[in-house]
């Protein structure tokens, strides 16, 4: 590539908001695993030419560092890629080969798509009966609490709706800027949507020795010490988490909720996990339900917006970025500004809100597809919740591993111990200490995962984030390769 003087677009012409990734640290992780993929002579997806004569102990690339289900092997639900096509090539309407379920659910969205295309523009706020079925949906997982379809905004993923509310809640210069609290560790979208925004992170820590709980009092803690440098208005909340995998209380929402009162704090409820609980001890609670059960004093006054995506749960259906966000006790002029940020953009992809469609109206008991339906989506379920146990099972019997159990979510977050010569070695090289070992662990066994120094750890603390979604067998050999690594990286630097 040709590069001459004066060009006008270079890295020091960029805006600072645009260089992001630079100061993001899985942006800046992914990146430089991205370059070692591409020196590994292993065919992938966006690398057709291979290096002859080079060897390396593993025959594929294991990308684990990621939740894409379907990358992994997971098939599609029936019903919904059903519909998705019916709404795509309307022609199929007429075919036998499709259940009649399916085809209602296709007219109805085509009836309320521009020209009957799903190929048209839909309003900025979403297809108005998709919306709807958004609404009743969250009326019968909240066991009836209303939901206003007006309340309803459907989104590009949930990462969509996450940035175009912060973008309307920050403000201000010097300690004024707008400070928004986060869990460590966290999802890296949070902190490049802030620093993006050029707004203030403040950090709040769970409590790993008791399995990633939130303690209040580390919120009371953060929020106080944050007043000196900045002006805190927003609490996210990730349940269940990601990276961390625990599944909040109903006690610890409520508590939550309360200091969010007390404080006077937007509230933003990650709740993309929502399908993906495990432990038989652990239920999900929505925020929404909570807020509106402690009684008007809460529900009427706490704003709170709370998101949720095809990506994740069951469907597992990360390209078609679809999702939606549902906002409570927002000011009549915030909301009609937000139609008016949102508009810029057009819509969201309208196949993506027909997939959302799928997942918040799926077949009744009485439908052709049901039993189909529940079938694939309970072997989904369990085959994740075996998952879950196994790896959380075999991690604790590595020497040098420690692994909390995977309450729900998709990955394992576990903490690895590092000896102090290979710490001093990272430190030679300029890069983490668990940069290090993960690179090196994928160097030596073609497995990709994310070192705990992009999601946020305590100081002296060393993770990686690795996703449970390979096939069983896949993900045994898997576990087994990093415990067989693990023993060798102590032995060598012991």
């Amino acid at each position: 590539m040709t590069y001459f003087s004066g060009q006008k677009l270079s890295y020091d012409s960029q805006p600072f908001a645009v260089k992001v990734e630079e100061r993001d640290d899985v942006g800046r992780i992914r990146g430089q695993q991205a370059a070692t993929f591409r020196r590994l002579p292993i065919p992938l997806p966006d690398s057709p030419r291979v290096p002859q004569g080079i060897k390396k102990p593993f025959s594929e690339v294991i990308k684990a560092n990621i939740g894409d289900a379907h990358a992994m092997g997971q098939q599609p639900i029936t019903f919904l890629r059903q519909v998705v096509a019916l709404c795509t090539y309307p022609d199929l309407l007429d075919s036998p080969r499709f259940p009649p379920d399916a085809k209602d659910r296709a007219r109805r969205i085509l009836q309320s798509c521009g020209g009957q295309s799903l190929g048209s523009y839909s309003a900025s706020q979403g297809v108005s009966c998709i919306r709807e079925d958004v609404a009743r949906y969250i009326e019968r997982r909240d066991g009836g609490i209303p939901a206003d379809p007006d309340n309803i905004y459907l989104t590009t993923g949930a990462s969509d709706g996450i940035a175009s509310i912060l973008k309307i809640l920050v403000s201000g210069e010097g300690t004024a800027r707008t400070g928004v609290m986060i869990p460590i560790p966290q999802y890296p979208l949070y902190s490049a949507a802030i620093s993006e925004l050029n707004a203030v992170q403040v950090n709040y820590y769970l409590d790993e020795e008791h399995c990633w709980a939130l303690d209040v009092s580390e919120l009371r803690k953060a929020l106080y010490r944050a007043k000196e440098y900045s002006n805190p208005k927003v609490l996210c909340i990730i349940n269940p988490g990601n990276p961390t995998g625990q599944v909040q209380s109903r006690r610890c929402i409520e508590e939550v909720i309360h200091f969010a009162w007390e404080e006077g704090l937007f509230l933003l409820a990650d709740e993309v996990y929502q399908d993906n609980v495990y432990s038989e001890d652990c239920q999900f609670h929505s925020f929404k339900k909570v807020l509106h059960e402690m009684g008007p004093e809460y529900s009427g006054t706490v704003e709170l917006a709370s998101f949720h995506s095809t990506s994740k749960g069951y469907m597992g259906e990360c390209g078609y970025r679809g999702g939606y966000m549902e906002v409570l006790n927002l000011h009549p002029d915030i909301q009609a500004q937000l139609v008016k940020m949102l508009s810029v953009r057009l819509c969201p992809p309208v196949s993506g809100q027909a997939a959302m469609d799928v997942v918040v109206n799926p077949p009744k008991p009485d439908e052709e597809s049901h039993q189909q339906f529940i079938q694939e989506k309970e072997a989904v379920l369990s085959s994740l919740a075996h998952k879950a146990r196994l790896t959380e099972e075999l991690f604790n019997q590595v020497p040098g591993i420690q692994c909390n159990p995977l309450q729900g979510a998709m990955y394992a977050f576990p903490r690895i111990f590092i000896p102090p010569r290979a710490v001093e070695k990272a430190e030679e090289l300029h890069t983490a200490p668990d940069m290090f070992y993960c690179m090196r662990l994928l160097e030596e066994t073609g497995i990709c995962v994310v070192p705990g120094s992009g999601f946020g750890q305590r100081d002296g603390t060393y993770h990686f984030r690795m996703t449970i979604l390979p096939p069983v067998e896949k993900l045994r050999r898997l576990l087994q390769s990093v415990k067989d690594f693990h023993v060798r990286f102590l032995d060598e630097f012991s």
